[in-house]
Parts: structure tokens; C-alpha cells; sequence
């Protein structure tokens, strides 16, 4: 593990653990990039996070003869743990088809990091922009859009 201290005044200080795989997708992340918006086998997603400022686009290029993603490029700009989870979304998301990857859920990424509770929104954001970036595919191949669920994070 390894900790932030981050002091929000003279009285409260706030000591986070990390854990290694969080650090190792934010030193080394995977699958930066982008992939061209234009194409029609490409679905782009950019989601934000209001109460933190991250913001993520996270894009999908799907075979058109499989319908697999074939691959994930994403830029992030917010925290560590925000640049962790969309770094191990793109990597889940390689190889799985479109349906499968409608899977994905925030707490899988949230177990897969460790995240600290306070980061939990950034595994949100995540699955978000998957999901966004699945239904910009779709919309493009003239599918139907999903209908977004309410869920209990």
C-alpha cells in the first residue's frame, strides 16, 4: 500500500492508502490514447465527475464482422485512482464483445483496485464512459440506444 496525505486545513488531515495495482495503472497506464472519432466501428464516451473535477473520454473500436472491441484507448484527466480505473477498463474491455462489456460494473473495478472509499466515484466514472461509449457505437450503427438503469453505488 501506499499513502496520499493531503491536509484540507490546519485541523484535518486525511491519510489514503493506495493500493499497488492503483500505482501501478497510474505510473504505467494502459491503452492512452484516442481512436479516430469518426469511424463508425468506434464508440466514444466522455463522462465527468462533478465533485471532483475528473473527467474521462474512453473509447471502443468493435470489430464490425465479430462485434468484438478489438481495442480501448482512453485520456483522463482528474486523480490517480480516476486514471487507474479507466487504464484497467480498457484493458477488461479488449477482447469481450459489446454485450459483454455492458458487464462491467463499477464495484468489479472498485474490487479489482482497492480503491478507498472516497474513490469509489471514480470506478462510477468508469463504468459510465463505457457505457457511454457503448451507446455512441450503437447510435452510429443504427442500434437503439441503452436505457439507462438508476443504480445503488
Amino acid at each position: 500500500m501506499h499513502f496520499q496525505i493531503t491536509k484540507f486545513s490546519n485541523f484535518q488531515i486525511i491519510k489514503m492508502a493506495y493500493s499497488d495495482k492503483v500505482i501501478d495503472h497510474y505510473s504505467n497506464p494502459k491503452n492512452v490514447g484516442t481512436l479516430d472519432k469518426a469511424k463508425t466501428n468506434v464508440g466514444t464516451g466522455l463522462v465527468g465527475a462533478p465533485e471532483c473535477g475528473d473527467v474521462m473520454r474512453l473509447q471502443i473500436e468493435v470489430d464490425e464482422e465479430s462485434g468484438v472491441i478489438r481495442d480501448a484507448k482512453f485520456k483522463t484527466f482528474g486523480c490517480g485512482s480516476a486514471i487507474a480505473s479507466s487504464s484497467l477498463a480498457t484493458e477488461w474491455l479488449k477482447g469481450k464483445t459489446v454485450d459483454q462489456a455492458l458487464a462491467i460494473d463499477n464495484m468489479a473495478i472498485v474490487e479489482e483496485l482497492n480503491l478507498p472509499p472516497v474513490k469509489i466515484h471514480c470506478s462510477v466514472l468508469a463504468e459510465d464512459a463505457i457505457k457511454a461509449a457503448i451507446n455512441d457505437y450503437r447510435v452510429k450503427n443504427g442500434l437503439p440506444e441503452l436505457v439507462a438503469e438508476k443504480k445503488a453505488h
